[in-house]
């Protein structure tokens, strides 16, 4: 069966439910994250590796990784791991933020990096064909987010890589309480954020923002244990998260193992991400290893 690719994006994604048509239609109005003016490639890595998060993750990444970036989006994040003998597969269900992703790849001159428009509950991409598979801010909008996870962890080689992102069911919470306030008082005062604050004088970028974080149709938050229970249930060894929910474990690598924590820990950690993880809405990352 052939696919369109005319425009330099193969279009594999199927007909979905309407709950996941309706998530693709909000992005298409407002693709996130977007990019400002003026942008190039130091301003890309310099973006990223404010993030002590983005620096742990190119560290632990081979530099020849096969890498799949599920619910890519705009593709900053394809784009930042796509350097050294690396080749990057970004997949998206929204065709106008992949062409975004596609027009920066080309115009900061990255390569070893393409994408391609599919479902990621039906991925049209083989099975244990990369050595990392990052999804991040995406299963926790789509309907059913257990399921979709059993549907990218075959994405990974036996022995390879997943990086997980979700908003936590806790460190959501300050910011559970701004969307209350914007939505009493219609967007006029939002109190607290600071991502609204850095993009004061970019008025396409902070209203990217605004809906994904403020106005989105479908929205999931996890735990912890959770997390876990996914990750058992696919092959797929827990290794860690990040921030690390282990006491003095802050500054350990991405890839090594922090799997003999214990529930009690897990909370504690989870109510501390209130303060570090609440002001930018609660993501968290679960690191795992596909089983061999």
């Amino acid at each position: 069966m052939g696919y369109d690719a005319s425009d330099g994006v193969p279009a594999l994604r199927l007909a979905a439910d309407t709950r996941t048509e309706c998530v693709r239609d909000f992005y298409t109005i407002a693709p996130f994250p977007n990019y400002p003016p003026g942008d190039s490639i130091d301003w890309l890595r310099a973006r990223a590796e404010r993030s002590r998060f983005a620096r742990l993750l190119e560290a632990a990444i081979p530099a020849d990784a096969r890498i799949v970036e599920v619910g890519c989006g705009t593709g900053q994040m394809s784009l930042y791991l796509a350097r050294g003998g690396r080749t990057v597969i970004g997949a998206d269900l929204c065709r106008a933020s992949l062409l975004l992703a596609r027009s920066a790849a080309q115009r900061l001159g990255i390569e070893g990096v393409g994408f391609v428009e599919t479902d990621l509950t039906r991925p049209g991409l083989q099975h244990g064909a990369f050595d990392v598979v990052y999804c991040s801010g995406v299963l926790h909008h789509t309907p059913d987010p257990r399921a979709a996870f059993r549907a990218v962890a075959p994405l990974a080689r036996p022995g390879g890589l997943i990086f997980l992102g979700l908003y936590n069911a806790v460190a959501r919470l300050p910011h559970r309480l701004r969307r209350a306030t914007a939505r009493l008082t219609r967007e006029c005062w939002i109190p607290g954020d600071p991502v609204l604050r850095e993009r004061a004088a970019e008025p396409a970028r902070r209203e990217a923002w605004l809906r994904d974080q403020y106005r989105h149709p479908e929205e999931h938050r996890h735990t912890l244990g959770e997390v876990r229970r996914w990750f058992d249930e696919n092959g797929v060894r827990y290794l860690r998260s990040f921030p690390s929910a282990q006491f003095g474990d802050a500054g350990a690598p991405l890839d090594s193992d922090e799997s003999d924590g214990w529930w009690l820990e897990d909370w504690l950690a989870q109510l501390g991400w209130m303060r570090s993880l609440g002001a930018e809405g609660g993501l968290f990352i679960s690191v795992g290893r596909r089983a061999a």
